[in-house]
């Protein structure tokens, strides 16, 4: 189903499969009634609501920005299909998370990224790095780089799939200093592809122009409501919705401030 507020299809779980127990939220991988198999992340894990609205905020900018990230739709969610699950620690986050949560597309036989086993394109590796840099996110290092490698449609060879952006946009956890960050440099030390050789300057002039207020609205408006309610500071979804857009869009327009040094 096409979600109203646009960007995301809006799918219902229809069997529990299994946890995932490689992170600390323990997303689970759930059957839909539209046949896919998706990994969920819920609203009831320890990471909270604002880690799926980093997950769609920047998937669908990296999406848009011509990076491959697998498809984020909503998940509606049920306990009970989970009946069976037989862990009672992951009992009591299923039953915290009746309702809307976030899938995203399974990819079957997919393989964690491992540098000697891929060689990776350095314009793509820099327009990696760039959207990092630009959200921020702390969660792509060399301990764990949230990169799959899987074929793409009418390709033998594996490409590289993004995952896992629920630790970008560390402003919006202090609203109250989210001016502050606008311009803070990014730390690339321990970044999975981090390396001398990449161009930033080359993707910084493709990129950054490309994030317009009216891209970070289009993918603003595909966080549901419910997951932007009781923000303090703020009254309704839609001033939340602003103060993303406002702050991203300012950080786009000083991108010299905060990309780092010495990688071009």
């Amino acid at each position: 189903m096409e979600n109203p507020l646009g960007g995301l299809r809006t799918v219902t779980a229809v069997r529990y499969v299994t946890p995932l127990r490689s992170g600390g939220s323990v997303p689970g991988v759930v059957e839909a009634d539209d046949l896919g198999m998706y990994v969920v992340k819920f609203t009831g894990s320890a990471q909270g609501r604002k880690a799926l609205v980093a997950e769609i905020i920047v998937g669908e900018l990296a999406r848009h920005l011509g990076l491959r990230v697998p498809e984020l739709v909503l998940v509606n969610f049920d306990p009970s299909v989970a009946a069976e699950e037989p862990h009672q620690e992951v009992q009591d986050l299923l039953h915290a998370s009746a309702g809307l949560n976030l899938g995203m597309d399974y990819l079957p036989g997919a393989a964690d990224f491992t540098p000697d086993a891929l060689g990776v394109d350095p314009v793509e590796a820099a327009r990696i790095f760039w959207l990092d840099a630009f959200t921020a996110n702390v969660d792509r290092t060399v301990h764990s780089s949230n990169l799959m490698t899987w074929p793409t449609s009418g390709h033998q060879e594996p490409r590289l799939w993004l995952i896992d952006h629920g630790a970008s946009l560390v402003f919006h956890h202090r609203w109250e200093s989210a001016a502050d960050a606008v311009g803070k440099a990014y730390d690339f030390r321990s970044h999975a592809l981090g390396s001398p050789g990449l161009d930033m300057a080359a993707a910084d002039a493709e990129l950054a122009h490309r994030v317009t207020p009216q891209l970070l609205r289009r993918v603003v408006a595909a966080v549901p409501d419910a997951w932007l309610t009781d923000e303090p500071g703020f009254g309704a979804p839609d001033d939340v919705r602003n103060a993303y857009v406002t702050h991203l869009a300012a950080r786009a327009r000083v991108s010299a401030r905060w990309l780092p040094m010495g990688m071009s």
